[in-house]
């Protein structure tokens, strides 16, 4: 009877640090995929800062629209990563880049058109750099969960970037 209380108390013991081992193991994820997520909440940032600062310098109701749908979606999409990367056992970071620093001092010094044509540039060219990236997230990342939102993310991040086109074409016909 001890014999079967002691087999019976480590089978328990080692099914709890195994699956203590795997809860380890998926919270770990290689540094592609760290960098990764860093990035992407670092530029989910910055969309939301800067489509606050659209809604209240841009002249075109076009480009208003569009910055209130930058901090919609961008905010819904933070939200979504943050609880990706606890669950992963990363902390995001929680101020901008010095990249997106620069690009929202050098905007916040324009309003009216000026504002329009530079912020809807910004975007063109920031969507384009964040498709390539989540795409090659979504075909080569190693992660299953970070891969998943990657894919996941990748058709509105596409959507902005046809509306980002939209608004500069039609920004050039004023």
């Amino acid at each position: 009877m001890k014999q079967l209380l002691i087999a019976t108390g480590l089978s328990g013991l080692l099914a709890f640090a195994a699956a203590a081992q795997q809860n380890h193991a998926n919270r770990i994820i290689s540094s592609s995929d760290s960098t990764f997520v860093t990035e992407a909440a670092q530029g989910g940032m910055a969309e939301v800062q800067l489509g606050k600062l659209a809604t209240t310098r841009a002249s075109n109701a076009l480009v208003k629209q569009f910055g209130q749908r930058m901090v919609d979606d961008h905010s819904k999409i933070n939200d979504q990563l943050k609880a990706l990367a606890t669950s992963k056992g990363m902390s995001l970071p929680t101020a901008l880049d010095p990249k997106d620093e620069t690009v929202k001092r050098r905007l916040s010094g324009l309003t009216g058109s000026a504002f329009d044509h530079a912020y809807m540039e910004d975007m063109v060219k920031d969507h384009k750099h964040d498709i390539a990236a989540f795409q090659h997230e979504a075909d080569h990342g190693m992660d299953p969960d970070v891969k998943a939102f990657a894919a996941k993310t990748l058709p509105i991040l596409q959507e902005h970037l046809r509306l980002a086109e939209q608004a500069q074409e039609q920004l050039k016909k004023k």
